[in-house]
């Protein structure tokens, strides 16, 4: 079973969080983001070709952004 989907919890440094969003809805693999309230600050929906691909984007771009402080990703294993 192909990983295609993903989920990232992100903390991000104190009033950050809007501008990361802004970041992330513009890269590619990112189908989504969105600011939440509770212990993260940002939730990012992310799509790959596989489990590799996914943990290349969250490395190479979403950590990447400026305020970015922790990730913790959630890889989907259904449908």
């Amino acid at each position: 079973m192909a990983v295609r989907k993903a989920y990232v919890l992100i903390l991000v440094e104190t009033g950050k969080a809007e501008s990361v969003v802004k970041a992330l809805r513009g890269k590619p693999g990112v189908a989504g983001a969105d600011m939440v309230v509770g212990p993260h600050d940002v939730v990012a929906t992310l799509n790959g070709v596989d489990a590799d691909a996914i943990a290349r984007t969250v490395v190479n771009d979403v950590q990447a952004i400026r305020g970015v402080q922790r990730t913790l990703t959630y890889m989907v294993i259904g449908d």
